[in-house]
């Protein structure tokens, strides 16, 4: 293992929180080994006045990254995973992926308990297309409307007043010590998570074997299948992760259930399935149940979506 490891992150408290996590690991397994934060600023952090929806593009939060990794000025990157594109440069990969948070979305709001205790027309605030179109087929009467910004940048325009709830990974207010900010979770039967979420990536050089062995300890096998089915999912859809796509894969005694969403942003639309199958056959199974979403019109659906933006 050599003995200083550069890590390419955005530099979000988010972002630095989840590295410095790696940071913490890979020094604790492997003492004598120092480990860097390498700031690398992204697209999608320099735009932060239009929809994420409407910049357009795959790999907002990522390529700037990938491409230091390319250069060689990083030699990992870590990435929350909703935010990895389905396709990857072709000499990098996603060697390791560890242990799973919470994978569902929090609801948060200051006076009250439940999305359905929100009133009639109240403001909901969310970056997602995924959320919006989920929350308009569950409360149609709300107004959504676009939260940018990092979390503490949402949370503190709700406290202002400027929304009556938010919605946000649960994974991220647990990095970050803020669950008790959570009034309630969604479950998957509710509101499907984006592809990945909760789960991290980390993203190494395909040629850099000696360093994927040094950080193999990190690595988590179902959470590895769970994703891997999510991806594939996504891969077929040719989605980035700013559509109305969901996906949430579980993994239990060998078996993995996939659950995929495709729905319109009026969320009057929504097109839901499950699948089931040997770990072995987690991508396939992302694969097959992408292509039934298709059959049942959800490529009519994403097309409107992408003519739109």
């Amino acid at each position: 293992m050599r003995k200083h490891i550069k890590i390419g992150t955005r530099g979000s408290l988010l972002a630095t929180t989840q590295s410095t996590w790696v940071k913490n690991q890979i020094e604790a397994e492997h003492p004598g080994v120092s480990v860097e934060l390498v700031i690398i600023v992204t697209k999608g952090d320099k735009i932060l006045d239009v929809p994420l929806a409407k910049v357009g593009g795959k790999g907002l939060f990522v390529k700037e990254i990938e491409e230091a990794l390319l250069r060689r000025e990083v030699d990992l990157a870590v990435h929350s995973m909703k935010d990895v594109p389905s396709e990857l440069p072709e000499e990098l990969h996603l060697g390791i992926i560890p242990l799973r948070e919470n994978p569902h979305d929090a609801f948060i709001s200051n006076k009250h308990a439940t999305l359905a205790d929100l009133p009639q027309g109240a403001t909901v605030g969310t970056s997602s297309l995924r959320r919006r179109a989920q929350l308009a087929a569950l409360r149609p009467d709300l107004e959504i409307v676009d939260l940018r910004g990092n979390l503490d940048t949402r949370l503190r325009k709700l406290d202002e007043g400027q929304f009556q709830a938010i919605i946000l990974a649960a994974a991220g207010l647990n990095r970050l010590g803020m669950s008790k900010r959570a009034t309630g979770y969604f479950t998957a039967g509710d509101m499907l998570p984006a592809v990945g979420q909760g789960a991290l990536g980390i993203e190494l050089r395909r040629d850099d074997m000696e360093l994927l062995a040094g950080l193999s300890f990190l690595n988590d096998a179902e959470t590895t299948v769970a994703v891997a089915a999510e991806r594939a999912f996504l891969k077929r859809l040719e989605g980035g992760c700013q559509v109305p796509i969901g996906a949430f894969a579980q993994v239990n005694n060998g078996q993995v259930e996939l659950t995929g969403l495709v729905a319109s942003v009026d969320g009057k639309t929504v097109l839901k399935e499950a699948i089931a199958g040997p770990n072995e056959e987690a991508g396939e199974l992302g694969t097959r149940l992408a292509n039934r979403l298709l059959e049942m019109g959800g490529g009519d659906i994403l097309a409107e979506v992408y003519d739109r933006g």
